[in-house]
């Protein structure tokens, strides 16, 4: 039987269930925590009261009928993957942890004066052997190219994460600016160092409503992340349904990834008021998202292919899910 590593060890693949394929748990930099943990205000993290309150959030989620998460957080996000376990442990729920680094522009220094291969080696010894003493290994690649494009360190992450991903076999996640259309820039990087498309999730693409954009990113075999629901900012939400409906109808839905891109807690977002407002919710797929699909002629077979089909086929071997996927009966639409 076929398996994935999580953060409490391997699950079968056909075990993963319905899974949200972009969420984070803690965006916390232990660094700004340590430097300016007061500067906005009273301090703003206590280990036990935020992991008492991320399990309380997943618990809900997992009961709402979600039974795994990707997680895509890696070092330059604020990686702590005991934190994660516990959580994962706690919850009931799987949680997919990863490997790579997040960097718009460059390297941190600790791994800038490295090699690529020695940067690559790191995150194959994190698939193959585990990450650093816990023992929890990751299951995919993670990096970025945002709006400033191909500039700075972000061509060898690119060429470290395609090298590992080509030794491994494991998939690519790909942080992207939609606006910038950076996804199409992150795809080619990828392919050209070999990388399957079809081991390629161009995250972020849901924030586009540009047809020949997503097209042109899905017709590789590469998968659109349709991943920032809730997030009106970027894209609101009347406008992701009806491009997504509109995808799914054109034959794209074995090529989506569902998420929110939410967390627990962000410490970005404290004392800004420019997030005042933000409430993320992991069940706002369930409740309001799948509800709305189906409203739009979205069958639930087709749902079950979002939810279930295509998180089995990223993280089989061959990029390709073994069965069809068992219904979710409307469970995991309904939400509690």
């Amino acid at each position: 039987m076929a398996t994935v590593d999580t953060a409490c060890g391997p699950v079968d693949l056909d075990d993963l269930g319905p899974s949200l394929m972009h969420e984070h748990v803690f965006i916390m930099h232990p660094e700004a925590w340590q430097n300016w943990g007061h500067a906005f205000g009273p301090g703003y993290w206590d280990e036990r009261e935020r992991i008492d309150d991320a399990v309380a959030k997943l618990t809900r989620l997992r009961d709402g009928g979600i039974r795994t998460i990707v997680d895509p957080t890696v070092p330059g996000l604020g990686r702590y993957i005991p934190r994660i376990t516990e959580v994962a442990e706690r919850a009931g729920i799987n949680i997919i942890v990863a490997t790579g680094v997040y960097a718009f522009l460059e390297l941190p220094n600790f791994l800038a004066y490295r090699s690529t291969q020695a940067i690559a080696q790191i995150f194959i010894d994190e698939i193959r052997e585990g990450i650093n003493d816990t023992g929890v290994k990751a299951a995919f690649l993670k990096c970025a190219v945002e709006r400033h494009g191909l500039v700075g360190d972000v061509p060898r992450i690119l060429e470290a994460i395609a090298i590992a991903g080509i030794d491994t076999g494991a998939p690519v996640m790909v942080h992207t600016n939609a606006a910038a259309r950076t996804g199409l820039l992150a795809l080619t990087t990828l392919t050209d160092h070999g990388v399957d498309p079809r081991r390629i999730v161009i995250a972020h693409a849901g924030d586009s409503n540009d047809l020949d954009y997503l097209h042109a990113i899905a017709d590789t075999g590469a998968s659109l992340g349709c991943d920032r629901f809730g997030i009106e900012h970027f894209n609101p939400m009347a406008d992701r349904i009806e491009t997504l409906s509109t995808l799914v109808a054109q034959g794209y839905g074995d090529r989506v990834h569902l998420g929110h891109d939410a967390a627990c807690f962000y410490d970005f977002m404290v004392g800004d008021p420019l997030f005042a407002g933000e409430k993320p919710d992991y069940l706002l797929i369930c409740n309001h998202v799948l509800p709305s699909l189906l409203d739009a002629g979205v069958t639930q077979e087709q749902i079950d292919q979002m939810l279930i089909a295509n998180p089995r086929a990223f993280f089989s071997e061959a990029g390709t899910a073994p069965d069809p996927a068992p219904s979710t009966s409307g469970a995991a639409a309904a939400g509690p």
